[in-house]
């Protein structure tokens, strides 16, 4: 499947650095750069809400206001990563 936007944290992949690579190299499909590297999360131990959390304050910082950050982030918890029952 092809995706338009990283299963962890919802980033578009045009907006991303890029795709995430996987351990032999390759592009990863499903997880962009920031959150997906060599074969790895580069945060394995967050949950949903950690990832939520951390990009509502990014969002913030690029300029963006708080209810329109909640917004942009609600649907992250129901992303891939989060719900690995819906990639059997």
């Amino acid at each position: 499947m092809e995706y338009i936007s990283c299963q962890s944290c919802g980033i578009p992949f045009d907006r991303a650095a890029g795709k995430g690579t996987n351990a032999d190299g390759t592009a990863n499909n499903m997880y962009c750069s920031y959150c997906f590297t060599n074969g790895a999360f580069v945060q394995p131990d967050w949950t949903a809400e950690d990832m939520r959390q951390y990009a509502n304050k990014k969002l913030q910082q690029k300029g963006i206001p708080s209810f329109l950050a909640d917004m942009l982030t609600s649907g992250i918890p129901k992303l891939e990563r989060w719900n690995p029952k819906s990639q059997d």
